[in-house]
């Protein structure tokens, strides 16, 4: 039995008129004209709320007529029933500002996003109940999407194009077809977001192989392809299976993400332009992903798993858009303007780069040690064994877990199954290796008595694509020394994105400053605000904040070593930085006046339609 789509009657949506973007004969129509839809992504969710209007009309400037956006679950409903929208939650006011610059909008409501997010936007508290069969047709997902989508739908209807809002096109689900085939999830879907108002366009959005829209699209749904090259393929195969629909890219790959200990992913601007204009050429319309990529804040950066190896996604979500991480013009910006821009019509004139602070050295104070602050945080969970983030119903940051075994004279392996994902290990205070999912066990040197073991366990980010997503965090095996079982464990709670200002004061000094590890913090005194970028020389693996803000985590192996602080961030007067070191402080905190985003890779896409399905939704670049 699969549960019905209906809406609860208190959250159905007024009608509306017709549908702004219709189709016939292969041509996109918008109000009975033909139309191309020249959009790009931008990311409220990446993107301070006191900047949305700023990077919408940068945008805008492009030559763009559409913004789209995800919506992520997991961003407005961190805790069941507990569903906000609110202040950076806010997507009606995002919305609206978009209209205000003339600009139509796409919304993509999942439930399942990827978008290189945590999780895929789906809630850990969600993903983590036992039993739980994510992206199918599966009763108990379907009830909870249900719920999430009578909080969230009725909102999007309400700004639709139909009843004088600029929403033109909602999604179906997100790249389905690289991940399963069932139908019936996909109608459910669809039903669900009828039922609730939508009027709009509906589509869906897959790779352009036969094997993924085979599993993706839906009859009489517009089917639209995601994709960074070889437009004239991609076209070809949509007109051979849907010839009486238009072509549309969802997702035109112009840069790309990257990941903690590789390169920065970079595009060509003139390859990304000559592209576009071969998509422009096939009569296609297009959205650019990303347009402006923001910063992934807090610890919402993603991961994916290549089958051998998890691969953290860095704080930055830069992606080599034309709009850069922190809102100015890039040379892509002016080479695809070039070809989006109608020349026929008055251009938009260009925004200013924003504003930045001049570059400074901050000295540092240290503040509690390591272990001494994380034991005073809260009282810990006592169990025999391990507790995953899920059982201690924590969706991210660190855990620290402890327990007093015996460890005879001699040498002695300890091993640790079903880490998730890094793990320092100290005994008796003392680190003694670095665990993570590769190398999972290390040598104990024991004299016969009783150790002081603790694990601190961090979160490096869900996993957002593949048949791997929604996987668990923390220790979610057991600890062995040999082949013995290590009992008796008590676990501290360190959810550090949703520590108050207050509870991180609090932490950062209680205990005294000790070893190489631990709290420090820098005074900022500003008579005016404005944009800056953080580098932390000398430390090597942490996080940090500013007057409270968690801007993200920072780690030496890059590729990117600085940290995007926005304006709407700092305040005038004195403003604190605090970081949580984990490795090895270092005495001084800069300033600077651009971004250092690593030594980079040209980004050069392959489909491979034979490749193997643990790997992530969109091709990994290579080399060029």
């Amino acid at each position: 039995m699969t549960l019905r789509p209906e809406p609860s009657p208190a959250r159905l949506a007024a009608p509306t008129t017709g549908a702004a973007l219709t189709r016939t004969d292969s041509v996109l129509l918008r109000r009975g004209r033909p139309h191309r839809v020249l959009s790009g992504s931008l990311h409220y969710f990446r993107v301070h709320p006191e900047q949305w209007a700023d990077r919408l009309e940068r945008l805008a400037a492009l030559g763009l007529n559409t913004v789209d956006t995800y919506v992520p679950w997991n961003f407005h409903e961190r805790a069941p029933g507990d569903v906000r929208f609110d202040g950076w939650r806010d997507l009606e006011r995002f919305v609206r500002l978009a209209q205000d610059q003339g600009l139509d909008v796409i919304v993509r409501p999942g439930p399942y996003i990827c978008a290189e997010w945590d999780n895929g936007g789906l809630p850990a508290w969600l993903t983590g109940t036992p039993g739980m069969r994510l992206r199918t047709s599966h009763p108990p997902f379907l009830d909870a999407v249900g719920r999430w989508f009578d909080e969230l739908i009725p909102r999007v209807a309400a700004l639709q194009a139909g009843r004088g809002g600029p929403v033109v096109a909602v999604q179906i689900e997100n790249e389905y077809g690289s991940y399963g085939d069932d139908a019936g999830y996909l109608r459910w879907i669809r039903e669900a977001l009828t039922a609730r108002g939508i009027t709009e366009l509906l589509y869906t959005a897959d790779g352009p192989t036969e094997l993924m829209l085979d599993g993706g699209t839906l009859p009489g749904e517009l089917a639209a392809v995601t994709f960074g090259s070889r437009p004239e393929q991609a076209a070809a195969l949509l007109r051979a299976r849907r010839p009486d629909e238009p072509f549309f890219c969802a997702e035109f790959w112009n840069g790309w993400f990257d990941y903690w200990g590789e390169k920065h992913h970079v595009r060509d601007a003139s390859d990304a332009a000559g592209t576009v204009g071969r998509i422009l050429d096939e009569g296609g319309s297009l959205s650019l992903y990303m347009a402006h990529g923001g910063t992934n804040f807090g610890l919402w950066a993603g991961a994916n798993h290549d089958g051998e190896r998890l691969r953290s996604t860095v704080t930055s979500y830069d992606s080599d858009a034309p709009i850069s991480e922190h809102g100015s013009l890039t040379a892509k910006f002016h080479a695809l303007r070039e070809r989006l821009v109608d020349p026929g019509a008055p251009p938009r004139p260009l925004p200013a780069d924003p504003a930045l602070l001049t570059p400074r050295t901050l000295p540092v104070t240290r503040g509690a040690a390591l272990l001494d602050a994380l034991r005073a945080t809260a009282e810990p969970v006592e169990a025999p064994l391990p507790l995953s983030f899920e059982e201690l119903g924590q969706a991210s940051g660190l855990v620290l877990y402890a327990a007093r075994p015996r460890i005879p004279a001699g040498e002695h392996e300890l091993t640790v199954t079903g880490l998730h994902d890094r793990a320092h290990v100290f005994v008796d205070g003392a680190l003694v290796a670095v665990l993570d999912q590769e190398t999972s066990s290390c040598p104990l040197n024991g004299t016969g008595r009783q150790v002081r073991l603790e694990l601190l366990v961090e979160n490096q980010g869900r996993i957002n694509y593949g048949p791997l997503l929604g996987q668990g965090k923390g220790v979610l095996g057991a600890v062995r020394v040999e082949r013995r079982l290590v009992h008796g464990w008590s676990m501290h709670r360190l959810p550090l994105d949703t520590w108050t200002p207050a509870d991180l004061a609090r932490v950062a000094s209680a205990a005294p400053p000790g070893g190489t590890t631990g709290f420090a913090t820098a005074r900022l005194p500003l008579d005016r605000p404005a944009d800056t970028f953080l580098a932390l020389p000398g430390f090597a693996k942490g996080f940090c904040w500013v007057n409270g803000e968690l801007l993200g985590r920072y780690w030496e192996i890059g590729p990117q070593t600085t940290l995007y602080l926005p304006r709407p961030f700092l305040r005038s007067g004195e403003n604190t930085i605090t970081v949580l070191e984990l490795e090895r402080l270092a005495d001084r905190i800069e300033l600077r006046d651009g971004p250092a985003l690593g030594p980079t890779e040209e980004y050069v896409e392959t489909f491979d339609q034979t490749a193997d399905p643990t790997d992530e939704s969109r091709p990994r670049p290579s080399p060029a």
